[in-house]
């Protein structure tokens, strides 16, 4: 862990929507939210932000391939493959790929449709 920097733009990021579920008629009080699952590539160099808060709006993240350097509340996690992270309703963050690999990882989320 180490201090972290501010947040730049994105770049270097691909998103690729896997699946997604209407919640609506799935559990009761979920009209209107949907779970989706992505996979989200992270160049060499890349970065997924700015910083963006998940309130409203859970997820988990795993890593598949590369490593991903985690920013939050002032600190820098780095996280490698079979490693993953919550995203519940304090996380405000960003991502970027500080290695030399390109970083694959699956994100699974509960988002506002419509």
């Amino acid at each position: 862990m180490t201090k972290t920097k501010q947040a730049p733009e994105t770049r270097g990021v691909t998103v690729q929507p896997l699946a997604s579920l209407d919640l609506s008629g799935e559990i009761t009080g979920m009209a209107g939210r949907q779970l989706r699952m992505r996979k989200i590539t992270i160049a060499p160099g890349g970065v997924f932000g700015p910083e963006h808060s998940h309130v409203d709006r859970p997820g988990m993240v795993f890593i598949l391939r590369g490593s991903i350097t985690d920013h939050r509340n002032g600190i820098a996690t780095d996280y490698g493959p079979g490693l993953g992270w919550p995203e519940d309703h304090t996380t405000v963050h960003w991502l970027e790929n500080r290695g030399t690999e390109t970083a694959v990882e699956i994100s699974v989320d509960i988002v506002r449709v419509g």
